[in-house]
């Protein structure tokens, strides 16, 4: 169920990018049995890692604290729409629901006219067709190579999953 509080504690993270060089606005906060568990903001530019969104942050955040990769039962709140690969990050992690501020859209409209030079731009919408395409659909050249090697080792590890 929505807590406030949660949403004004993502938009409080998102703020801190006012302050902060390295920083962008994204703010969010995971959620558990009504605590928050993991917080987080981009800190993409700061640590050189185009991944650093601030719901990735939090759910790795949330992760480290609770010695899980599992954020089943959890909820997600941030400041922003997540794009598609936080989204998939969210998937992954389990998150059971999500509640953002501002849209996409109204972000794309709040940074026009903001430069190249001033902010590493995502096409979210170049993204999402992307996230959601086959690798024989995607604009990224690829070539599948030594796949018998990889699938070996694939298969070794599970095996070992698979023994006990």
């Amino acid at each position: 169920m929505y807590n406030q509080a949660f949403m004004q504690r993502a938009l409080a993270l998102s703020a801190q990018a006012l302050q902060e060089p390295g920083t962008e606005p994204f703010g969010a906060v995971v959620v558990k049995d009504g605590a928050i568990v993991g917080e987080g903001f981009n800190h993409s530019v700061a640590h050189s890692d185009p991944t650093s969104h601030g719901e990735v942050e939090a759910i790795r955040d949330a992760c480290r604290k609770l010695g899980t990769v599992n954020l089943a039962g959890c909820d997600l709140y941030t400041s922003c729409e997540p794009c598609a690969m936080c989204v998939a990050a969210m998937h992954i992690a389990g998150i059971g629901k999500l509640y953002y501020a501002a849209t996409l859209a109204q972000s794309g409209q709040a940074f026009d006219g903001v430069t190249v030079a001033a902010r590493h731009p995502i096409d979210v919408e170049v993204l999402r067709i992307e996230a959601g395409a086959t690798l024989a659909q995607r604009s990224l050249p690829a070539e599948q190579k030594m796949d018998g090697e990889a699938v070996k080792i694939l298969s070794d590890w599970a095996a070992t999953r698979r023994a006990g």
